[in-house]
């Protein structure tokens, strides 16, 4: 990793907002480089080359992300190695036998049930569909600004399988709900954006990167808060609407490429002060 970016004080800028820009962009290229994605959920994804291995792989990783990372990863490596490193194989084409496999996994309140309905899911939409992407796109509209409809309809879409265990729908989240969706969001931009940075993979054509909201947990909405980006308090959908209109200001066809000066400043930098940025 190099060394950390110049503070703004270094940049030569016209007024506040270019101050602004600058400093997170900046940012934005000390993190959104190769050496982030060893310590960074999205390197589970990162160990795939066929898009369905990817898409799956990279879906896991995204819903255990909450709480430590080095335990994210080492859970997502551990399920991986159970389904013999061939994840979209593996759902499409298991046996009872290796099913068995999979019942004593279990991360944080995410266990078997909740792992055994997440691959019937898989099973049934990639013996329809090539990619995870229709999961999504199949719920917008051309009028549609934000991926909000694409979030609510794979809500109901992914839980549309006969015999939903009730305890797995707290893992997959909903505007619907208020919820930030923090982690499907984060999951959205490593499948949509293509900046050839060699972190998010853009696979997925059918979204635009302007159409994707920032990801917003506890960390990035201090930062987001401390820069003015921020009002609101609570970390719900309201928030993340709020931030990523912010950010749109800052960059309207890439928005969520912000993601990285937020988290990255929050998580990575626990002294992280707007003095830095005067």
């Amino acid at each position: 990793m190099p060394l950390a970016p110049a503070s703004l004080k270094n940049l030569s800028v016209k007024n506040e907002q270019d101050q602004l820009i600058a400093f997170l962009n900046s940012k934005v290229e000390f993190y959104n480089r190769p050496a982030f994605i060893k310590d960074d959920p999205i390197c589970i994804p990162h160990g795939y080359t066929k898009k369905q291995d990817i898409e799956i792989a990279g879906f896991f990783a995204a819903v255990f992300s909450w709480g430590n990372r080095t335990t994210i990863i080492n859970k997502s490596k551990e399920l991986m190695q159970l389904m013999d490193n061939d994840p979209h194989n593996f759902c499409m084409s298991h046996s009872d036998r290796e099913l068995k496999k999979l019942l004593a996994f279990k991360h944080r309140t995410f266990n078997a049930t909740d792992l055994l309905y997440f691959i019937a899911f898989f099973k049934m939409h990639y013996a329809k569909n090539p990619s995870l992407e229709t999961a999504f796109t199949k719920w917008m509209h051309k009028k549609d600004e934000t991926v909000e409809q694409a979030l609510k309809g794979f809500y109901h879409y992914f839980f549309s399988l006969p015999d939903i265990p009730e305890r797995t729908k707290k893992h997959v989240a909903s505007p619907e709900k208020n919820s930030a969706c923090k982690r499907l969001n984060m999951y959205l931009r490593w499948m949509v954006r293509n900046d050839n940075k060699g972190v998010d993979f853009g696979i997925w054509k059918n979204i635009a990167p302007s159409q994707l909201i920032c990801p917003v947990d506890v960390h990035v909405a201090r930062v987001a808060k401390e820069l003015d980006l921020l009002k609101r308090s609570p970390v719900d959908w309201q928030a993340a609407l709020e931030l990523t209109a912010c950010l749109r200001t800052l960059d309207k066809t890439d928005p969520v490429k912000y993601d990285f000066a937020l988290f990255g400043s929050g998580v990575m930098e626990s002294k992280f002060s707007t003095k830095k940025i005067k």
